[in-house]
């Protein structure tokens, strides 16, 4: 990687210790998919790839790679049950919207997309505050939204995919149009939110007939590289700010697309 590489993604990460999207099997397990790491090797075309994370890639800033499953999040499209036990008719069912916020009665619109039942349970109690004596609230799950992954770089038609049953990272690529001549499918970057957050990558092998059968989970993003796994830096720069709520990590505890 180049010193000017490097440059960028030390300034991009800034000293965030660790930066953190959504998982498909935290509501369910229908698509948790447990990844093996692959096993080390040169790095040499056509050989194995080394498992990507903080030790291999230090100034990208990711966490090691866990299959831990993280606490689920609340997705747009999710429909929650908003109940309010001291005024029960202000208890609602409500779908959060493509902008990742739902709306109260009273209290008015308040985000819920990359909140925990929990959290979103404590911003809603805050904002009932002003207008009930004891503002108490408790959420329930009621039906998962869509489930979508994200895949870029050096595919024919890269961008969102909505899952319709399991989905494995290659049959993701086919959907995406499959790789362009100039992709590198031996060491693909597959990033995803782990436990707490954080956001995690390791490279996988993508090579048809002869790469891992890779399962994802909601929110997972991956990128095809042209040369090597560096430009993911490139990625960061371009669709951090424009990638769609449920593809956020958290920095700092505040959450920010990717």
């Amino acid at each position: 990687m180049s010193f000017d590489r490097r440059t960028l993604l030390l300034g991009l990460i800034g000293t965030s210790a660790a930066v953190t999207a959504g998982c498909a099997g935290g509501y369910g397990g229908d698509y948790e998919g447990r990844l093996p790491l692959p096993a080390s090797a040169t790095g040499a075309p056509g050989g194995r790839v080394q498992a990507a994370g903080r030790s291999a890639f230090p100034e990208i800033g990711f966490a090691d790679w866990t299959d831990a499953e993280p606490e689920y999040v609340l997705y747009p499209g999710d429909e929650i049950e908003v109940a309010t036990p001291t005024a029960p008719e202000q208890t609602k069912t409500l779908r959060v919207g493509p902008d990742g916020r739902i709306s109260l009665p009273l209290a008015g619109q308040i985000m819920a997309a990359d909140r925990t039942i929990a959290e979103l349970e404590a911003d809603a109690s805050e904002a009932f505050a002003p207008y009930l004596r004891r503002p108490h609230v408790e959420a329930t799950l009621k039906a998962a939204g869509p489930i979508r992954v994200w895949v870029g770089g050096e595919v024919r038609t890269p961008g969102m995919i909505e899952m319709t049953g399991d989905l494995d990272a290659y049959q993701a690529i086919i959907q995406a149009g499959d790789f362009l001549p100039s992709a590198r499918p031996q060491e693909v970057a597959l990033i995803r939110r782990g436990p707490g957050g954080v956001r995690m990558m390791r490279a996988v092998d993508l090579r048809p007939r002869r790469g891992e059968v890779v399962a994802l989970r909601r929110g997972d993003i991956i990128y095809v590289p042209r040369s090597t796994l560096g430009e993911v830096a490139n990625f960061v720069t371009q669709f951090r700010n424009a990638l769609p709520i449920g593809f956020s990590y958290a920095i700092g505890g505040q959450y920010q697309s990717f």
